[in-house]
């Protein structure tokens, strides 16, 4: 066997390069090394560590009323607890993209955070401002002051230009050991089935990301920002080369919002849309699950106004085929509000064609904001009217009315609500406006049946 494989390898030999193809033997040292370091040496030092400091109170029981016999009679509403104060630290990482001390991150790195620091690749450490917080997409901009000083800072790269098999490397600060540089490719694109923000189109890659890579930097090999690692899938806490990250054209819109100092306002379509099943495509004719079915429209969406109609399915919007809704609502979001986009779709087996002005949601009704005090479970509930620029900023569907919870506040209503709820009923009192909520809320029978839209789910409580 041995003599064979020799005989072989000398008939190539004689044959020449030809016959070998690229397969030649090295020649230098130079010839079979392959390092990263060049493309870490050019963007380690953007790389930065985020620590953030949340107080937090939480609620003691006293003695005998933590015993469940004794809270039967005195309920939860009796005042014996005493406030505990908690100190709960976090640690992520975080991207210097501009010079002047400008960085993104995670938002749950830095959610309720007091005390914020941010620590460079050199050791120095600077106390960080939050700029701008987008829990919608989880991301957020802190600023630094390094004075006249110029920082090292990425490049954003378009994340649209990445294919499946691409090297990539992720640079971060996992388990708070330090800054830490891995390898990987790019293992998938557009992954929506994600669950962590309400935007989800994630670069899944194989690079090994671990707790405290959250906020770090996704490099191709030209050294520019792609993604900003955020979430892993894993069993056990550790990398399994399961990894998600934010495309950099989303991290760009917030970025850019950051800094023109103005609130995120991301263009709206106005549209209910729901996922092409294998159900729907054949009842559709179609070869394959694709696109996005247009379930509903509000009267004032602009794809209303470009023509299209319930039950078309979009296809592609600017060049970009569309797979699903969440992916429709990703490239929505990553354009300009006044830019004019063609949207590709189909009805009754036909292809049509449409140019649509993207426009910011409207106001239709006064917010109406209101922090619901007296001796209901409604307290400390900030309350509005659902108009679509609410729900836009709230990311529940814009066909609803009614009134939202904007926030929850301490008090009785943070037991049993959360942000993005919806009030229907108040003891029988259908709910359409604030006044209608106050109202409801000001008379006490004792009990409160209270019926609520939570994710598109009704959900009926009766609380004492």
């Amino acid at each position: 066997m041995r003599l064979l494989v020799a005989l072989v390898f000398t008939c190539l030999t004689l044959l020449g390069p030809s016959a070998l193809g690229a397969a030649t033997i090295p020649k230098s040292q130079s010839q079979v090394q392959l390092s990263f370091a060049p493309v870490v040496k050019a963007t380690a030092p953007a790389v930065v560590n985020v620590y953030s400091k949340t107080l937090t109170t939480q609620d003691t029981q006293l003695g005998l009323f933590n015993d469940p016999f004794f809270r039967q009679f005195f309920g939860d509403r009796g005042n014996f607890s005493r406030p505990r104060r908690q100190v709960e630290n976090s640690l992520g990482s975080g991207v210097i993209v501009d010079a002047s001390g400008l960085i993104v991150t995670n938002n749950h790195v830095i959610r309720g955070g007091t005390d914020i620091r941010v620590v460079l690749a050199d050791k120095r450490e600077f106390e960080a401002k939050v700029l701008l917080a987008d829990e919608r997409s989880d991301l957020a901009v802190l600023k630094i002051d390094v004075g006249e000083e110029e920082l090292a800072a990425l490049q954003f790269g378009d994340s649209d230009n990445l294919e499946v098999g691409d090297l990539v490397l992720a640079i971060g600060n996992p388990f708070g050991v330090g800054q830490t540089v891995t390898s990987g490719i790019v293992s998938a694109l557009a992954r929506t089935q994600v669950g962590i923000s309400d935007y989800q189109f994630f670069i899944q890659t194989d690079a090994a990301i671990n707790p405290g890579n959250s906020g770090g930097a996704l490099v191709n090999m030209a050294g520019e920002l792609v993604g900003i690692n955020t979430a892993i899938f894993s069993r056990s806490g550790g990398s399994i080369g399961i990894g998600f990250s934010i495309p950099s054209n989303m991290v760009k819109t917030v970025v850019q919002s950051a800094e023109s100092g103005t609130k995120i306002q991301r263009p709206w379509s106005g549209a209910d849309l729901q996922d092409v099943t294998a159900d729907i495509a054949e009842s559709l004719g179609f070869a394959r699950p694709e696109g996005a079915l247009v379930a509903g429209l509000h009267p004032e969406s602009p794809l209303r106004t470009a023509g299209l109609k319930q039950g078309d399915v979009i296809l592609a919007l600017d060049g970009h085929p569309i797979e699903n809704a969440k992916e429709f609502n990703y490239r929505v979001a990553t354009s300009k509000i006044g830019q004019e986009s063609i949207i590709e779709y189909q009805r009754g087996g036909k292809a049509h064609e449409a140019s649509v002005k993207l426009v910011a949601a409207p106001e239709t009704t006064d917010r109406s904001e209101t922090l619901m005090e007296g001796n209901s479970p409604l307290q400390g509930m900030v309350v509005a009217n659902l108009s679509p620029a609410v729900a836009e900023e709230l990311g529940v569907p814009s066909s609803l009315s009614g009134v939202v919870a904007l926030d929850i506040k301490n008090g009785p209503a943070k037991r049993f609500f959360r942000k993005g709820d919806i009030l229907l009923e108040v003891n029988g009192v259908s709910i359409a406006s604030v006044d209608d909520l106050q109202k409801a809320a000001s008379i006490d029978e004792g009990y409160w049946e209270i019926e609520i839209n939570r994710g598109g789910r009704k959900l009926q409580m009766t609380l004492r």
